[in-house]
């Protein structure tokens, strides 16, 4: 079984959802997962992605803030979800493939805009949301997994347009990339993005605060596929649609894609 996998972080499913509709038509994947949906579940444009053949959704909302929701061609079963942190936020949720995968999309705080917990409670949250993901991935260690979402952290030097500018920006601190990565180590998670496109800078988000984001190409790689080493040898094609980014009243992230043969 192969089946296409995207994530995007759309910034409000309902103000956004015919450039949702778009991507479903331009790029067919098989599934879907959003984040930063902005909605209760009940108020998710589900029609509209039903007559693109979306025939399923599992999803966590609340009005105004948060959210995420994963869109399927393939049935899926609800595999629950996670309050880290107990913010009470609806940042994960998790579906199972009648193959087995279990998808977990995430979407972890962004954490404020001084990187120091003691003067910005937004970023200690963050911390904690990231300790609490490490915590459970150590004590029920994932299989036939994959982990999707704006994780909010760009990991690695290329994957900011400028890592000595932004070593004390939050998103690319020491501190946040140290914590990701003991979530990822914690759950043996392979990043799938970078397995293949191994080399050179790769981002996914683009703030709204530069007048010429595409020129300026300041970017961030905040949105990420990952999966689990029983899995991660069958992924392949990952892409970046950084067009998407320049579509009419876009959301400032691009969608991530990657395909798995099952």
């Amino acid at each position: 079984m192969s089946f296409t996998l995207a994530t995007w972080n759309i910034n409000s499913v309902r103000l956004r959802a015919d450039l949702v509709s778009r991507l479903l038509a331009e790029e067919e994947p098989d599934v879907l997962c959003l984040q930063e949906c902005k909605s209760p579940v009940e108020k998710i444009p589900h029609d509209i992605f039903k007559a693109r053949g979306y025939d399923h959704m599992i999803a966590r909302g609340q009005k105004g803030y948060n959210g995420v929701a994963i869109l399927s061609k393939l049935p899926l079963t609800d595999a629950g979800d996670k309050d880290f942190a107990a913010l009470g936020h609806a940042r994960h949720v998790a579906a199972t493939l009648e193959n087995g995968v279990t998808i977990h999309n995430f979407y972890v705080p962004a954490g404020g805009d001084k990187p120091d917990r003691e003067v910005n409670e937004k970023f200690g949250q963050k911390l904690d949301y990231l300790t609490e993901m490490r915590d459970w991935f150590h004590g029920e260690r994932p299989e036939k997994a994959i982990l999707v979402g704006d994780l909010n952290i760009a990991p690695r030097e290329d994957d900011v347009w400028n890592h000595k500018q932004l070593l004390k920006i939050v998103s690319h601190t020491p501190v946040e990339v140290d914590h990701l990565g003991a979530v990822q180590d914690a759950g043996k998670w392979v990043d799938i993005t970078r397995q293949d496109i191994p080399e050179g800078n790769l981002y996914s988000w683009w703030s709204y605060r530069s007048p010429d984001w595409d020129a300026a190409d300041k970017g961030r790689r905040l949105d990420h596929i990952w999966a689990t080493p029983d899995i991660s040898n069958a992924a392949h094609g990952s892409r970046i649609l950084r067009d998407v980014r320049g579509w009419e009243k876009p959301s400032d992230h691009a969608p991530v894609l990657a395909t798995f043969d099952l």
